[in-house]
């Protein structure tokens, strides 16, 4: 079998569906290993666990060479984000669990293992690509929610520090209190404390949850949602041009273009 063949065989391969499904159940089998190990069990279990470990180490070793060879262009393979994240994690659970150094490191890494459904389902591609396109945007807002979280810190260590010191005795305590305000975790415990003895207190939490829990975090969502729909929309159009479809753009434009040819008959009559 020359070099074209096998790459032509590992192409077929690498796109067959049965094949993505078994690569994510073997992902998912690699994280069952790792809950298992966490749980007092039988030395010849234990055994069976490590030789488990071992075959899927070595199964993700075998589909990441049949990647590489089926690619197009294997120079710019290192090109993808997602083959050098597959590819790290790969290797660095070569390292041996027992006996060395990277021990740690290596249980760790497996834990992580779990992580490459990310670079095999798209739709987790979508969601984490688009959050990280997010962050920019998310700045400001979690600036302007900090200066909140700061300015309602000061306030409340001022006026509460003498009634309970645990939760506002300074400003770090006092930001850690109102998180725990702004996730309502028994935040009325907290306020029914305060309201003993400034009864207007209520407003200070009311208006805290209101401008944090209801209207930053409703932005964030917003904004989340709003960049995961164009990357949905840059896939679609990636998809379509892949396929020699027209994408809506260019239908766009070419509605545009027979609009301007209409009415430049029309003005020609």
């Amino acid at each position: 079998m020359d070099a074209r063949s096998l790459q032509a065989a590992f192409v077929a391969v690498r796109s067959n569906k049965l094949f993505e499904i078994f690569v994510i159940s073997v992902i998912l089998a690699s994280a069952l290993l790792v809950g298992v190990k966490t749980y007092e069990i039988s030395p010849g279990m234990r055994r069976l666990t490590d030789a488990l470990d071992l075959a899927v180490t070595l199964f993700f070793v075998t589909e990441i060479v049949i990647r590489f060879i089926a690619s197009e262009n294997r120079r710019r393979f290192f090109h993808d984000f997602w083959n050098i994240f597959d590819t790290l994690i790969v290797v660095v659970s070569l390292v041996p669990v027992d006996n060395s150094d990277m021990a740690l490191v290596a249980r760790l890494v497996r834990v992580f293992r779990v992580l490459r459904m990310v670079s095999f389902i798209p739709e987790l591609r979508l969601l984490l690509v688009s959050l990280v396109k997010a962050l920019p945007q998310l700045g400001y807002v979690m600036l302007l929610l900090f200066i909140i979280f700061y300015i309602y810190a000061a306030i409340g260590s001022t006026l509460f520090e003498t009634i309970n010191p645990r939760l506002w005795g300074d400003i770090a305590l006092s930001m850690l209190t109102l998180f725990r305000v702004m996730t309502f975790e028994d935040w009325t415990d907290v306020m029914y404390e305060t309201m003993e003895v400034y009864p207007l207190s209520w407003v200070f939490y009311v208006t805290f949850i209101f401008f944090t829990a209801f209207a930053f975090l409703n932005m964030i969502i917003g904004i989340v949602v709003n960049v995961m729909e164009e990357e949905h929309r840059g896939m679609q159009a990636k998809a379509a041009a892949s396929r020699g479809e027209p994408t809506l753009s260019d239908v766009h434009e070419q509605l545009q273009a027979i609009r301007e040819h209409l009415e430049s008959r029309a003005g020609n009559r």
